[in-house]
């Protein structure tokens, strides 16, 4: 596979940020009455507000917002447990070495992405999308889209890295190639992807004297 920069998820694909996830969004089903089991069936991947909306039904946009900023709080300030996941770090670090580009796309909100990043010790990107940054999130391709512009390519130059379904599709969506780490099981259109991966640590990089990147996979 060829391609001139990256665009990465950041929850689940550069940091292991499900404790927090599941704390927050747990403790939030309970004061609603609401079973755990289905909100964190429906919520990977996916914008809070987009989360909210689906399962305050018939609240008003207010309620719903009040609600976003008290959760989106307690996610930003709870980092306990946050790390990055295995080749991450020696991953970015390798794509600045060769100046390649590679951007951060994340469904979370400046707050919360800033916080898990900064958590974990990964360098920050000089591209940021957030929620704030796109109308549609993902499984839209608004984010991805938005996400090659800002890196001065086209989409079908990048390569999106995601582990949840709904990035896949948005990455898809877009039409860009498409890396998926250690993706559910039942994710959606797998068969559809360039590599299926466990991990970061599987990737071998190399730049060409053209800018172009080949991407392998160790055996």
């Amino acid at each position: 596979m060829k391609c001139k920069g990256f665009l990465f998820d950041l929850d689940g694909t550069l940091v292991d940020s499900l404790p927090a996830v599941e704390r927050a969004w747990s403790n939030w089903g309970k004061r609603h009455g609401i079973d755990a089991t289905e909100i964190l069936d429906f919520i990977h991947g996916k914008q809070a507000i987009t989360s909210l909306r689906h399962f305050m039904a018939g609240a008003s946009e207010d309620e719903i917002q009040k609600e976003f900023l008290a959760l989106e709080k307690i996610e930003a300030e709870d980092t306990d447990g946050i790390i990055a996941l295995p080749g991450a770090m020696q991953l970015l670090a390798t794509l600045d070495e060769l100046a390649i580009p590679w951007a951060i796309v994340t469904s979370g909100s400046v707050p919360v992405a800033s916080a898990r990043r900064a958590a974990t010790g990964l360098p920050e990107p000089e591209v940021l999308v957030t929620a704030e940054r796109v109308t549609r999130g993902k499984p839209e391709p608004d984010a991805y889209l938005l996400g090659a512009q800002l890196l001065a390519l086209e989409p079908e130059e990048c390569v999106v890295v995601e582990d949840a379904g709904a990035g896949i599709l948005s990455g898809l969506a877009a039409g860009s190639h498409v890396i998926a780490v250690n993706p559910p099981g039942n994710a959606p259109r797998l068969d559809d992807v360039d590599m299926v991966l466990a991990s970061l640590e599987e990737l071998i990089i190399n730049k060409n004297a053209d800018g172009t990147v080949d991407i392998y996979r160790k055996h």
